[in-house]
């Protein structure tokens, strides 16, 4: 009677490295090709790593130093080490989380320390402070980070609408970040003043039309003159009521209401006049 001998034959695809084991402990690689594995002597093919760059996308969510919430979307490109792929097989179960925990931790360390302009202008050297810590850490378990592109930033959506405002209606270029909230709620403002003119002018108009309809004989110069002296009146009792306010009045005494439309017209003659003057 004979003895038999087996052996297991095996081919390892190009771009590819095996790990094999014997008697379940790491023996050697495996490299691409025809390869002999004797299971008499405890040899077999525990696993097939691929040697190709892989491609990992990340999207990180931070805050800048001037308080805008952005999206980074950074594109890591790695590898597995083919001299050192035992290291890669046996150390991590899970390479992408662990790429990923290192990504995040090294951006929200750096993204708050810088404005969003900054960080629009400095965004290849966050890449850089990722690439380095991720060689360090990763190299450690058989893996070789490549590239590392930071591929868009992506601010809060209101931050966007409000540059997008801005360069809309300027020519001057996109105008630093920590202005954005200040520039808008401006513009937002200036909306709301004029909204507020335009109802103050129609309530006058309606008012004078009513009052030259009902009221035979009056011109509208007149009833003018009248809603003025009545706006007069009603500052007067606004700014008498806040005492913190410090305010020069134009002259007037209480034989004078007739002439409290030329007065204010005077004054505001005499301004001009000045303020010409200091020109």
């Amino acid at each position: 009677m004979g003895n038999t001998f087996c052996i297991v034959v095996g081919c390892i695809d190009q771009a590819s490295i095996g790990v094999v084991e014997k008697w379940g402990r790491f023996d050697k690689l495996a490299q691409p090709g025809f390869n002999l594995f004797n299971p008499f002597a405890g040899e077999w093919l525990a696993g097939v790593m691929s040697t190709r760059i892989s491609s990992l996308d990340v999207r990180i969510e931070t805050k800048t130093k001037d308080n805008v919430f952005v999206q980074l979307l950074c594109s890591i490109q790695y590898r597995i080490v083919t001299q050192n792929a035992d290291d890669a097989f046996y150390e991590l179960q899970n390479p992408k989380e662990q790429i990923q925990a290192y990504v995040f931790d090294v951006v929200r360390a750096l993204v708050p320390r810088m404005t969003l302009d900054e960080l629009f202008e400095q965004k290849g050297e966050v890449a850089k402070s990722v690439l380095e810590e991720l060689e360090k850490v990763m190299g450690a378990y058989g893996y070789s980070i490549e590239h590392i592109l930071m591929v868009d930033i992506i601010p809060d959506a209101a931050v966007r609408k409000a540059m997008n405002e801005i360069n809309a209606g300027s020519d001057l270029g996109l105008l630093p970040c920590c202005l954005l909230s200040e520039a808008e709620a401006k513009y937002l403002g200036g909306v709301g003043v004029a909204r507020q003119r335009q109802a103050i002018t129609d309530g006058l108009r309606e008012n004078i039309l009513n009052f030259s309809h009902k009221v035979e004989g009056a011109s509208a110069k007149e009833v003018m003159d009248l809603i003025l002296v009545t706006q007069y009146f009603d500052t007067i009792k606004d700014l008498g009521n806040s005492s913190k306010n410090t305010t020069v009045f134009i002259p007037h005494g209480p034989g004078h209401v007739r002439d409290i439309t030329e007065q204010i017209r005077n004054g505001m003659m005499e301004s001009a006049s000045a303020e010409i003057k200091i020109e």
